[in-house]
């Protein structure tokens, strides 16, 4: 490694950094709309064309604010707790590919540059292992802030990360298997192509060789998790305004509030990309080569990536604006005697069915 890669390595945390500051912005103002538009009101529209601005008004706002901590409050792990949130949700879109690689000679020497942070062979486990880390921050938030809301807020955040974690883990093992690595840029590697190249069955050139059609159940359990982990409508019990005020956050204000607001809505985005990622193929699609001008093609699987993402997001906006919470102790069962039974009955399924596939019939 020599000061262009590192070079390299700093510049592309610094366009990740922006991009996600772009995409809250942008994403918030969005999901405004999009809910005002189902339920019949108008949304945001005095900032800024159509309402762009208002988020970045908001945002403006909170900062300028002044922080009120309250009397009781644990002031180290309080004013942890929101940084603790925020930088695992940066860090994790780190290790997503938004796009195909590239060469380009820096320094005499010919390199390649990923459209990704960096790709580490263990990438599935990473976006596991950081994940869970957003609810230390809700405990800490809610035990530190010494009120019974956050603490109460806190408490459900635990128990509900805890059973959709377990359901969201074993609902990607399925996939780990069927793509063979845990590396994020060989899983959209191996959805590259059509179905077509698997079976030999020309008739199959038309459907993309994407995880979602044989690891369907995977992708159904993942997403329902995905929505429980990142606290969305209707698994929003954390904060439960009718119940808790505000959950873990009751206590928080100004810039200290922005950060949760922040890493909730970066998220959001995050699981929508590793969903896109896993299950769609990525960044994968028809780029045309050498039928349209080179710079078109080298833009249209970022293109891919950023369409396949914002299907997830509306999902996420649709359910939101469309779903009642669901009562706590049934978000439990669900999570339990739901998810976890289905998905450690699909993993035995599927590994069969692989190991089938691998080594044969064992009579045979």
């Amino acid at each position: 490694m020599d000061w262009w890669d590192v070079g390299i390595a700093a510049v592309k945390v610094l366009v990740i950094f922006g991009l996600l500051l772009v995409v809250v912005l942008l994403l918030v103002w969005a999901e405004r709309k999009v809910v005002a538009d189902m339920q019949n009101r108008i949304g945001p529209n005095r900032a800024g064309p159509w309402g762009m601005l208002q988020t970045l008004a908001d945002g403006l706002k909170l900062f300028f604010k002044e922080p009120i901590t309250p009397r009781k409050a644990e002031f180290g792990m309080y004013i942890l707790a929101p940084v603790i949130a925020l930088v695992p949700a940066f860090l994790i879109f780190l290790v997503i590919p938004i796009g195909r690689s590239f060469t380009v000679t820096l320094g005499g020497v010919e390199r390649t540059i990923s459209l990704q942070g960096t790709d580490l062979n263990i990438g599935l486990l990473y976006i596991l292992a950081f994940s869970s880390l957003a609810v230390y921050a809700i405990v800490m938030a809610g035990w530190s802030s010494g009120s019974k809301y956050p603490l109460l807020g806190s408490v459900r955040a635990t128990a509900q990360a805890i059973s959709y974690e377990a359901a969201m883990g074993l609902a990607l093992v399925p996939v780990v298997f069927y793509s063979g690595s845990l590396s994020i840029q060989k899983i959209v590697a191996s959805q590259s192509g059509s179905f077509a190249d698997l079976f030999g069955w020309p008739i199959l050139m038309v459907i993309p060789r994407w995880n979602i059609i044989p690891m369907f159940i995977s992708f159904v359990i993942f997403f329902i998790a995905g929505v429980a982990e990142t606290n969305r409508a209707p698994f929003d019990m954390v904060e439960a305004e009718q119940e808790l005020v505000g959950g873990f956050h009751t206590e928080y204000s100004s810039i200290r509030f922005a950060f949760f607001f922040l890493a909730e809505y970066i998220n959001m985005f995050n699981m929508s990309a590793i969903t896109a990622t896993l299950f769609l193929g990525g960044w994968n699609g028809p780029t045309f080569d050498g039928r349209i001008p080179v710079w078109i093609s080298a833009l249209l699987p970022i293109a891919y990536f950023f369409l396949k993402t914002l299907v997830v997001l509306f999902a996420f906006m649709w359910i939101r604006a469309t779903l009642p919470r669901i009562r706590y102790d049934r978000l439990m069962v669900l999570g339990w005697k739901g998810l976890i039974p289905a998905a450690l009955a699909w993993l035995v399924f599927v590994t069969i069915v692989v190991g089938i596939r691998q080594f044969g019939l064992p009579w045979a």
